[in-house]
């Protein structure tokens, strides 16, 4: 009798398991719905590239980022930028930037002349270097 009341007592035990299934499948929609929306995430200035062949990898945040729209608007980081305080906004973004370098994100309808003068000021203010930012050109678009 006793081994029948020891048998029912283990029976009675509670067994706590987490059920970690569901957990699994939330996570997997997680990080298939990250996989999809975060190429689609671009940050900065929108701005139609020229194709070039020729290109090099850029960083994935660079410091400072000088983008031009097809009408003239410039902007310097999310900071809008005219040509009288260009100078003074490029300088105020290389005192936190840990790269001396500027990346220009010019629309390729911007006449060249327009894309000098900006260049000029740049210089002017103490760039060194600055990086064109390019779309790659794939060998159909030849």
């Amino acid at each position: 009798m006793a081994a029948k009341a020891d048998r029912g007592k283990d029976e009675d035990k509670v067994k706590s398991e987490p059920q970690v299934v569901p957990l699994c499948d939330v996570l997997l929609v997680l990080l298939i719905i990250f996989m999809v929306v975060t190429p689609m995430v671009q940050k900065g200035v929108d701005v139609k590239l020229p194709n070039a062949l020729n290109t090099i990898e850029m960083p994935e945040n660079p410091d400072v980022v000088l983008s031009i729209q097809t009408d003239g608007t410039m902007y310097v980081n999310d900071d809008k930028a005219t040509k009288d305080n260009l100078r003074t906004l490029v300088e105020e973004a290389f005192l936190t930037a840990g790269e001396e370098k500027l990346y220009l994100k010019a629309d390729q309808q911007i006449e060249y002349g327009k894309i000098v003068d900006v260049i000029n000021i740049l210089k002017n203010a103490g760039v060194e270097a600055i990086g064109i930012i390019t779309e790659k050109k794939t060998e159909e678009a030849e």
